[in-house]
This record gives structure tokens, C-alpha cells and sequence, in this order.
């Protein structure tokens, strides 16, 4: 039985619902496009033959595949989301969602974001398309990555990077961003994505019980509270160590930012263990100080650190050995 059951009777959707499903009030996630474009800055300079174009374009872009992205998402998991506390009262489970409709609403939004990456480069429009790809393989059958335990969070924090790389691209279109970078920014989000489904286990879990939220989404079926805390805690792991190789290999005064992202990962993995946690709705983060101080935290260091040579670090960057004799 769902949670929140929707009546036999359906009324039709509205064009306010059509667009609702398009979720433009997710649009705050996009601000991970922001460190791209500061370090293509930093690292490769200004290589954009029209700079506020390649900027707009590429915001546009990300913004419309997202949001087509997100009309997929809504349309194909109106059944499962009925068996969830809060997503039952979303549009596509409360009214009658004509698919023709969806499908139009999709490929407008997509044909948008691919024509304004493609005026933007090359390099824009395979990325955009990356991430337009991205949304299929997660949510449509026979693909549906969405439903397999551990893949579900890897192949939706792809769209992590990818973001990465639209802002490195809107500065310098002729090449990507380090791999380290690129492997940080998965495994960041990969983190990201399992303590929200951390966050969802442990409150549906205690108040519903987990055949509810395995109804809600298969792949709950494979996680438990240990195994998605353990997830979260290799996931951290993970990226701080790619991360470290970037910041040490490209300016070592980088370094001193690890233990203020030590602790924000720390402080969101204790945000995703709170009760009514906005860990499952990134969207609304913004409204945690906490989580903010560290950000700006984060900010503020590398701004310093970016300005700042501290020569001193520099036999780190070599091998050194203690010699006993």
C-alpha cells in the first residue's frame, strides 16, 4: 500500500504541472559548473573566442538537459514515488501526465541544451550530450542503472563531473580538465548521492519499515545502514585522495585546503544522519549554516591560496628520504 495513494480519478495535469515536472527550483545544483570554470581559469587561462556567450550558452545548456532529464525522471517513476513519504505528492503521481506531452516537454528541453552547446564548441556539445545520455541510462528501461545497488549512486554522481567539465569548457573548450580532478569530483558526488540515500534508509526505515522503501526504489533491496555508511565513508576516501594528487601536482599551496574538506565532508555526513535530513533534498542546502561556514571556509582558502606562493612546500614535490647515516 502506498503512502500517499493516488486517487482513482485522476485530474489532467495543467501546463504549470508540465513545467513543474521540469523541477527549475533544482537549478542551485548547478553551481558545482562554478569550480570548472574558476579552474580552467587558473590552470589554462582565457581560451573562449566570446567569453559572456560560452557562459550564458553553457548555463542554458546544463540548465535544459537537466531539467529534461529530471521530466524523464518524474514521468517513468510515478508508480515507485507513490510508495515514498513526501515524493507521493509530486505532480506525475497526483495528476494525469499525458506521456505525449512528456516526451515533447524532453525533447524540447534536450534539442535546446544541445543546440546552445553546440554553438558554443565541440567540446560543450559531447559533454552536454554525455549528460543528456546520463539521464536515459538512469531512468529508462531496459538501462535503468537507477535500480542496481551501489551502480545507482555511481552513474548518478556522473553528472558531477560532467558539470565540472561544462564550466572548464566555457573558458577553455580545447581541452578537459586533469583526471584526478575529473576522479575527485565522481567519487565526491558518488559520496553525495549515498549519504542521501543513507539519509532516506535510516528515515523511511524507522517510520515505514524497508519493504515501503524498497517498493519505493529496488535497489534498497541491496543496502543496509552499515553498508551505506561504509559506502559514504570509501566514497570520502576516495576523492580526498584524488583530490590530494591534483591540489600537490598542480600548486602545492593546495594542500592546506584538505582539512577544511575533511571537514565538510564530516559535516554533511552528520547533516545526512539527522532526522528530516535536507540531504535528500540538495536543492534546499543552501539553508544550512553549518554546511554553509564550511563552504565558504573552503572558498575563502582557496582564494588565499590561490593568490599566495608559500615556497617553503616546495621539497614536497620531490622525493625526500630521512637518511639515518
Amino acid at each position: 500500500m502506498s503512502v500517499n495513494p493516488a486517487a482513482t480519478t485522476k485530474i489532467n495535469a495543467t501546463a504549470a504541472d508540465y513545467l513543474a515536472l521540469a523541477r527549475l527550483d533544482h537549478a542551485t545544483k548547478h553551481v558545482f559548473i562554478v569550480p570548472g570554470a574558476v579552474l580552467a581559469a587558473l590552470l589554462r587561462g582565457f581560451h573562449s573566442s566570446d567569453l559572456v556567450w560560452s557562459i550564458i550558452a553553457g548555463l542554458v545548456a546544463a540548465l535544459c538537459i537537466a531539467s529534461a532529464n529530471y521530466t524523464i525522471n518524474e514521468y517513468v517513476d510515478r508508480e515507485s514515488d507513490s510508495h515514498h513519504p513526501t515524493k507521493s505528492t509530486r505532480t506525475s503521481v497526483q495528476r494525469e501526465v499525458s506521456p505525449v506531452i512528456v516526451a515533447a516537454q524532453w525533447l524540447l528541453l534536450t534539442s535546446i541544451g544541445l543546440a546552445a552547446a553546440l554553438l558554443t564548441s565541440t567540446t560543450m556539445f559531447f559533454v552536454v550530450l554525455a549528460f543528456s545520455a546520463q539521464g536515459i541510462f538512469y531512468n529508462v528501461r531496459p538501462f535503468r542503472t537507477k535500480d542496481v545497488p551501489y551502480l545507482d549512486v555511481l552513474s548518478e554522481s556522473v553528472n558531477n563531473p560532467l558539470r565540472l567539465m561544462i564550466g572548464w569548457a566555457m573558458i577553455d573548450p580545447n581541452t578537459l580538465p586533469p583526471a584526478s580532478i575529473i576522479a575527485s569530483y565522481w567519487t565526491g558526488g558518488a559520496f553525495l548521492m549515498a549519504a542521501k540515500r543513507l539519509s532516506e534508509y535510516r528515515e523511511i526505515v524507522s517510520t515505514h519499515g524497508k519493504e515501503l522503501l524498497v517498493r519505493y526504489r529496488r535497489s534498497f533491496a541491496g543496502y543496509g545502514e552499515i553498508s551505506l555508511t561504509v559506502s559514504c565513508f570509501l566514497y570520502s576516501l576516495l576523492s580526498s585522495a584524488s583530490l590530494a594528487v591534483f591540489l600537490i601536482k598542480y600548486r602545492i599551496e593546495y594542500v592546506f585546503l584538505l582539512p577544511a574538506i575533511g571537514a565538510l565532508f564530516a559535516t554533511y555526513l552528520a547533516l545526512s544522519m539527522m532526522p528530516g535530513s535536507t540531504a535528500q533534498k540538495p536543492e534546499r542546502l543552501f539553508q544550512e549554516q553549518k554546511l554553509i561556514v564550511a563552504v565558504i571556509t573552503v572558498t575563502v582558502l582557496f582564494v588565499v591560496l590561490s593568490v599566495y606562493d608559500l615556497p617553503f612546500l616546495e621539497p614536497f614535490t620531490s622525493q625526500k628520504y630521512i637518511v639515518l647515516r
